[in-house]
């Protein structure tokens, strides 16, 4: 079998078993267009059936081509869906406001999450989480936003890895060429943002992470030293997104 079809097999057991332990039958997914959503939502199809739906939540600022290609991955899977636009949500708060376009898609992140949490007390069910493990050490994602969920099935696969998955699984080709983005703005680009590709990325981050390089031992090895000192600076500066909140300790007052 292999590498994949055990991931499959495994992530399915995993979806099943996680929300039935929480004493549902039911999970949401917002689903982007995007490819880590759609390798979720597809995962969920599989485990779930009829008990999964998915949610399209755009906002004014949603590229087309984003609600086209996950309407295509929903029709191929048959997945259960729902829209739901957010963009009089985000406009209303944002009247006459000069807010720059990453505040905006960050609110924007976050009504998305707020509706899916909404959508979930309607149908008894969990939210899904669509964050890979490259975007979790980065940080790069909105806390209380896309980070949010009840499970999360992909949090251990590179972003490389998404892709690889995705072919396996026979997501949609519009969804795997396209340039990877949060669909935060227009025109916006994960790999833009970053300076760098997934692949150069992750290949820092795989020897860093699961070989134990330090800094200095990445860029002896021939590692961009740019490339190094962007991924250690978006490790320590996010951290603290993926912790639960720092809760005071008072037992030394007691």
């Amino acid at each position: 079998m292999s590498k994949y079809a055990l991931i499959e097999s495994f992530l399915i057991k995993f979806l099943k078993e996680e929300v039935q332990k929480a004493g549902f039958s039911k999970a949401v997914l917002g689903i982007s267009g995007g490819i880590d959503s759609a390798v979720v939502a597809t995962l969920a199809k599989k485990a779930l059936g009829e008990n999964f739906l998915g949610l399209m939540l755009p906002s004014s600022t949603s590229h087309k081509a984003s609600f086209e290609d996950a309407q295509t991955l929903c029709e191929k899977f048959n997945i259960q869906t729902e829209k739901i636009s957010i963009g009089s949500l985000v406009d209303t708060y944002f009247k006459d406001k000069n807010a720059s376009k990453l505040r905006i898609g960050n609110f924007s992140a976050r009504m998305r999450m707020s509706v899916l949490y909404d959508i979930s007390a309607r149908e008894n069910a969990l939210v899904l989480g669509t964050s890979n493990k490259t975007e979790i050490l980065l940080g790069y994602g909105t806390i209380f936003g896309d980070t949010a969920c009840a499970i999360n099935p992909i949090g251990e696969l590179y972003k490389t890895e998404i892709f690889e998955f995705a072919a396996y699984l026979g997501v949609p080709e519009s969804i795997l060429t396209k340039a990877p983005s949060a669909d935060l703005w227009e025109g916006q680009s994960d790999e833009d943002e970053f300076g760098f590709t997934y692949a150069q990325i992750d290949k820092v981050l795989y020897a860093h992470v699961e070989k134990n390089f330090t800094p200095e031992e990445l860029i002896s090895a021939g590692f961009d030293a740019s490339l190094v000192t962007m991924i250690m600076e978006r490790i320590k500066n996010n951290s603290f997104k993926s912790k639960l909140p720092t809760i005071a300790d008072l037992s030394a007052t007691k």
